[in-house]
């Protein structure tokens, strides 16, 4: 297990945050309203200059910024790609992001990409290697990293682990902390039928750092049940905030990111969902006064 860095140096901002869209630079530049931090995507920024990377610089001279893997494949049989996490490190020691997170899933196998993040099966098997990935990545970037919680659309036979104690355990192993994602809770819930709440009774809360809200659709399967999508192209849902009002009436205030990543919208809209986080906290810290 390793700890290579005091948290209290790689945090964030118990306020909402956006995901960061180059269409509106100028907007948050002049206009942030109650956004008080941005993530973005690493694989976004791993070439070596342009018009991205100077916004990117920009905007990091005047927010924090969380930095969001997508593409390391934590949960993959195959070694982590050295090329790829070479240049996670290069964007990471520049841009000195107040968090590192990646998913608990794959999206790599023999050599080839799936532009999904894939579910596996919560057994010894993989415990071993995703906390092998883990600390791998911790120490070449030399900082404890985030791990998030999936969306889940079945079960595996294979899982001898719960959730909930498989992402227990890979935190004991490696030292990481987490990142729960609220939505992933409740479009889990939704597909396997559990309650979501108790879910977030049992969760290690003490080690969240980061929270994810964002939306997600029905998809109507043919010859099985309907499924709830993770697609992070909506608003978040009324039984999603009141999970969420739930999940910081028992922390307090932490760092909440509004994930939309598809069909985005104007400033306004994507600003006005930050606003509804900002006051729950507001309200909630308020009571706790």
């Amino acid at each position: 297990m390793v700890n290579y860095l005091d948290l209290e140096s790689c945090t964030l901002p118990s306020k909402p945050g956006v995901g960061f869209k180059s269409q509106h630079f100028q907007q948050i530049i002049e206009h942030p309203g109650d956004v008080s931090w941005f993530e973005i995507h690493a694989e976004n920024y791993m070439g070596g200059g342009g018009r991205p990377i100077a916004q990117l610089k920009k905007l990091r001279e005047n927010f924090p910024i969380s930095c969001h893997g997508v593409g390391l494949s934590i949960g993959g049989e195959d070694p982590l790609d050295i090329v790829h996490l070479k240049r996670l490190q290069n964007l990471v020691s520049w841009l000195e992001p107040a968090v590192f997170s990646e998913h608990l899933a794959w999206s790599t196998h023999e050599g080839s990409y799936f532009n999904d993040l894939l579910p596996l099966p919560y057994n010894d098997t993989t415990l071993e290697c995703v906390s092998e990935h883990i600390d791998q990545v911790q120490e070449t970037l030399q900082r404890p990293m985030l791990l998030e919680n999936p969306s889940n659309y079945l079960e595996f036979e294979e899982s001898t682990y719960s959730e909930i104690e498989f992402i227990k355990e890979i935190a004991k192993r490696t030292g990481c902390f987490l990142l729960l994602d609220v939505n992933n809770v409740y479009v889990s819930s939704e597909n396997r039928n559990f309650d979501p709440y108790g879910y977030l009774d049992d969760y290690p809360l003490n080690l969240v750092k980061e929270i994810h809200l964002g939306g997600h659709e029905l998809e109507q399967m043919e010859g099985g049940p309907d499924l709830l999508i993770d697609n992070h192209a909506s608003e978040v849902i009324d039984p999603v905030w009141a999970l969420y009002e739930y999940l910081i009436s028992k922390t307090g205030p932490l760092p909440t990111l509004i994930e939309w990543d598809n069909d985005i919208p104007d400033w306004e809209k994507l600003s006005s969902e930050a606003t509804k986080a900002n006051c729950i906290l507001t309200e909630l810290s308020s009571k706790a006064a």
